[in-house]
């Protein structure tokens, strides 16, 4: 009597055809990282944004809480070092945000708002929050004189 090998295959991967699915995988996540690098870029500047929408909020509700003048100014003269709110009157800061890598901010050297809740500015202001490697703005946060503060996103001041 013969004795028959087994003909059952055994399940599982080859190293041939592991190898080719790791490398189309290799080739399209390289596709993807630059679009993906870009939106990270993107969502940073816009969450700087909001953030400093809140902090002018935050400022305003200060200073009407307070019924003093309360301001928001950039750490050490640039925006894109962080920024603090303080009381003018005790020089004390109220609250503070850090800097954040990556994005751009322009805008005035300082925001006042008064007890009643009002920009003391003579004109409306605005802050461009961009990625700083370029791409265009991502936010446009602008204080009206009424102190209010608008944020759009995607747009240009």
């Amino acid at each position: 009597m013969r004795h028959r090998p087994s003909q059952t295959r055994r399940g599982g991967f080859t190293l041939i055809e592991l190898l080719v699915t790791l490398s189309i995988g290799v080739v399209i996540a390289g596709m993807a990282y630059p679009s993906f690098s870009g939106l990270i870029g993107t969502m940073r500047a816009k969450t700087v944004g909001t953030d400093l929408y809140a902090a002018l909020l935050r400022a305003r509700s200060e200073a009407i809480k307070r019924n003093a003048s309360v301001t928001l100014s950039p750490v050490s003269g640039a925006w894109t070092n962080g920024w603090s709110i303080t009381d003018p009157a005790s020089g004390n800061a109220i609250d503070a945000h850090a800097a954040t890598r990556g994005v751009s901010i322009t805008g005035p050297t300082s925001v006042t708002y008064g007890p009643a809740g009002r920009s003391t500015a003579s004109a409306a202001a605005s802050f461009a929050v961009a990625v700083s490697s370029g791409g265009g703005n991502a936010s446009c946060v602008s204080v009206s004189l009424s102190g209010q503060p608008l944020l759009n996103r995607g747009s240009s001041c």
